[in-house]
């Protein structure tokens, strides 16, 4: 199977689960045709081969990207301008989208960043809290009742066709995907970059630096 069949048949299976404490909702695209769409149209046009990809994992989507589009750090502005696929969303901007494509503009374009680089979650599924994007690690309550899930999905997520070694955004989301790692063994090494949001948010005025520290990783881990 390629890289495409097994990425469609993974986004099609996640399912919500049970309530969560503190009131947070998980959000789940994969439920809507209109994504399911999307998500076929994006991985047969980047993904239709076998070739090993490095993970680029974020947190969880948020509810303007991922959350909206069913592809991680992927809203819907980047979705048609960038990879080129027409959609019925609303157009609706991400901050952390808006960087990511910033750095693969630069790097060469989404055909040269997609055929060595897939983007993804420690956990895939969007959470959200009064309407606000909520991340798994916000509560100890929270991520004990979805531990077992992102356990399962990381090893599904790996089990697609990548290397082992995997690119983790944000500093708490290294801390917790280095815990996972040791109970599941998938990765030989995690290298690790602020997060899109905190940089966007915090460090705007340094922006090309971050772009650049992104784009010299990627060339450093690309392949081909």
């Amino acid at each position: 199977m390629t890289f495409a069949e097994k990425a469609i048949s993974f986004y099609n299976q996640l399912s919500a689960g049970n309530e969560l404490p503190h009131s947070v909702k998980t959000l789940n695209p994969y439920e809507q045709t209109d994504v399911k769409q999307i998500v076929v149209q994006f991985y047969e046009k980047f993904y239709a081969d076998e070739v090993q990809r490095v993970w680029v994992m974020g947190i969880n989507p948020g509810r303007l990207g991922g959350g909206t589009t069913g592809i991680s750090f992927t809203d819907p502005v980047n979705l048609q301008q960038y990879c080129h696929i027409n959609h019925t969303f609303k157009n609706t901007t991400e901050l952390s989208s808006q960087f990511i494509y910033k750095c693969i503009n630069e790097f060469g374009g989404t055909d040269r960043f997609f055929s060595r680089f897939h983007l993804g979650a420690v956990y895939p599924l969007a959470l959200v809290k009064e309407g606000k994007n909520y991340n798994y690690y916000d509560s100890p309550e929270v991520y004990k009742a979805l531990e077992s899930s992102i356990l399962e999905y990381l090893k599904q997520q790996v089990a697609l066709a990548s290397a082992k070694e995997v690119i983790c955004l944000g500093q708490k989301n290294y801390q917790y995907l280095q815990l996972l790692n040791k109970q599941l063994d998938l990765f030989d090494k995690i290298h690790v970059l602020e997060h899109p949001r905190f940089i966007m948010q915090y460090k705007r005025k340094e922006m090309t630096e971050y772009i650049k520290k992104y784009v010299t990783l990627w060339e450093n881990l690309y392949t081909g």
